[in-house]
């Protein structure tokens, strides 16, 4: 079952908030827009992950949130910095040391001639941080990571899951608030997957940090409590889960699933609901006492359709 639920705006306990936010590129006249009215809204301390099909807009997202790309319009705030109205010298101080940030390609994160030690504490040289401070934190975020045998090992001699720890701890160096990761299992077999997002999950839990991860494999949401759909540039579905226990006294998680209302009462239905009933060009609705019912509508240029309403037995209908 699907329930409906408002987005929420609320700001004072969300690491980032998005409301309305558009993003269009202009190429040779031709306009397109990538993000179409996104909101978004991620409470402080959670890992949340983004997962969309190719063109879906999670990378234009990501690369606004992470202070790459500006957008068009709507609102923005990540970590208390407005990213709208932000000048140069706060953009560069937001990107030094508000948010730390993943790439796919594992070559992206580490310079390949300096050890796993020395890519971590580098970035604490850049924040002017003691060299004994560089040291003891280095150490600390490898431990943390799972990595610390890696100290003193070059990116080369390590292996993909374990560049990527190690990423995570160059990027936890600076303490940010926010923690961005594009696509961080995209390169990786399913167990050194597995390690990352447990470690993404440990920065999380241990450090008090917020993680957004943004993928298109689906199976990265059976690591994180919250998923977000996003379809067509607007957020569309969203999934939460949460721990209980079953009548035989065993853990289990529940998983339910959401559908997104906008400020202006727009939804998107998940594909297999309008493919499953054939819902196309418009439907009909009827409200009812706790829910919303959704049939098929005329189809364009029908004669002689059947104006009389939605009939229902009790039970009809999307909810």
């Amino acid at each position: 079952m699907i329930e409906v639920t408002t987005a929420e705006t609320a700001e004072a306990d969300g690491a980032i908030v998005c409301s309305d936010l558009v993003r269009v590129f202009s190429t040779r006249g031709v306009e397109v827009q990538a993000l179409q009215g996104l909101s978004l809204h991620v409470d402080a301390g959670s890992v949340v992950a983004v997962v969309g099909a190719s063109g879906s807009g999670k990378s234009t997202l990501l690369g606004i949130l992470s202070g790459l790309d500006v957008p068009t319009a709507g609102r923005a705030v990540v970590a208390d910095h407005d990213l709208l109205s932000m000048g140069r010298s706060e953009r560069v101080r937001f990107r030094r040391n508000s948010v730390g940030f993943v790439w796919q390609q594992t070559a992206r994160n580490l310079l390949p001639y300096l050890t796993a030690g020395e890519n971590v504490s580098l970035v604490g040289a850049v924040g002017r941080q003691s060299s004994r401070r560089r040291a003891v934190l280095a150490d600390e975020l490898l431990e943390l990571l799972g990595v610390a045998d890696c100290r003193d090992r070059r990116p080369p001699a390590l292996s993909g899951g374990q560049q990527q720890r190690v990423a995570i701890a160059v990027a936890m160096a600076n303490a940010p608030r926010v923690l961005l990761a594009d696509e961080p299992t995209g390169e990786l077999d399913d167990a050194a997957s597995a390690e990352v997002l447990g470690a993404m999950n440990d920065v999380s839990r241990e450090r008090g940090t917020t993680v957004l991860i943004v993928t298109h494999d689906a199976t990265v949401t059976e690591h994180v409590s919250r998923t977000v759909q996003i379809r067509d540039g607007r957020t569309s579905t969203e999934v939460l889960r949460r721990a209980s226990v079953d009548e035989s006294g065993e853990d289990t998680v529940i998983a339910e699933e959401y559908a997104v209302l906008d400020r202006v009462g727009r939804l998107q239905l998940p594909d297999e609901f309008t493919r499953a009933l054939d819902l196309r060009h418009r439907v009909r609705l009827a409200l009812e006492s706790d829910h919303v019912g959704v049939w098929p509508g005329e189809r364009h240029g029908t004669e002689g359709a059947d104006d009389r309403g939605p009939r229902t037995n009790g039970d009809g209908g999307a909810r």
